[in-house]
């Protein structure tokens, strides 16, 4: 097999992140020696999720076996997933923010033996629906992801994202799959069947409502650089793990100029 010299879109502060990690965990478990070190093997979990390259390729680039590069990978993600914001946590950055944008996306996924529940009818096609919230700048702020086959609102309500954002008094924006959610999130109009039309008010207050929404759109564009979410080849409920670790690893790249 041939291989490469290649490069991965993060800065040297990510990598010492998840190898300080992997380090406090080895010495914590007094681990025996190892095919690599622990920032080799962040080098490794950060080329899976951010290149969203393969097992095979990556035991083939680092010198080790297929089975060694998943279990590193495991790893990480288990030690990032650890220390990943829950929603109550997240919440104390939400609430000072102007106001939030909530959106949902559509990871896919390979065909499980229980389908039905990723299936998502909007879509025609398997996935886990991850609920965002980006602040006003479209920053990548919370994402946890649902079965696919849950509708937005309710993958937001299992979430416990709407009585969050009402709690706190956080203005939200929100499309149209998120009608009826009420609280603090604002959707557009929606014309209905056997109504008027909308008049020029509510169609002016959708257009403005759009430009501000669409920031949201850079959060979900921000998640998927990470090409491991270009389509999950593993079990769907590593997903949940599988993103938390992502937002660390997102959060620490973010405040690489701070302080």
């Amino acid at each position: 097999m041939l291989s490469y010299p290649s490069t991965i879109s993060l800065s040297s502060r990510t990598l010492n992140h998840l190898a300080d990690l992997n380090r406090q965990h080895r010495n914590q478990h007094r681990s025996r020696w190892r095919r690599l070190d622990p920032g080799r093997q962040s080098l490794l979990a950060l080329a899976h999720l951010r290149n969203g390259d393969t097992y095979t390729r990556l035991a083939a680039g680092f010198a080790v076996g297929v089975a060694t590069a998943w279990r590193y990978v495991q790893e990480a993600i288990m030690l990032l997933a650890a220390v990943a914001e829950d929603l109550a946590r997240a919440m104390r950055r939400i609430r000072q923010l102007a106001y939030a944008i909530l959106d949902g996306t559509l990871i896919p996924i390979d065909r499980v033996a229980d389908q039905k529940p990723y299936y998502s009818g909007k879509h025609k096609r398997h996935g886990v629906n991850v609920q965002v919230i980006a602040d006003a700048a479209g920053r990548l702020v919370w994402a946890s992801p649902l079965a696919g086959s849950a509708h937005d609102l309710t993958a937001a309500r299992i979430h416990g994202i709407i009585d969050a954002l009402t709690s706190a008094d956080v203005m939200t924006f929100a499309d149209k799959g998120y009608q009826g959610a009420r609280g603090s999130v604002r959707t557009p109009f929606k014309r209905r069947r056997f109504r008027p039309k909308l008049s020029r008010r509510q169609k002016a207050v959708n257009r403005a409502h759009a430009k501000l929404r669409a920031r949201g759109e850079r959060a979900i564009a921000t998640l998927k650089t990470w090409k491991i979410l270009a389509k999950l080849r593993c079990c769907p409920r590593r997903a949940t793990a599988i993103v938390q670790a992502i937002l660390v690893l997102h959060h620490v790249e973010a405040n690489r100029y701070a302080g």
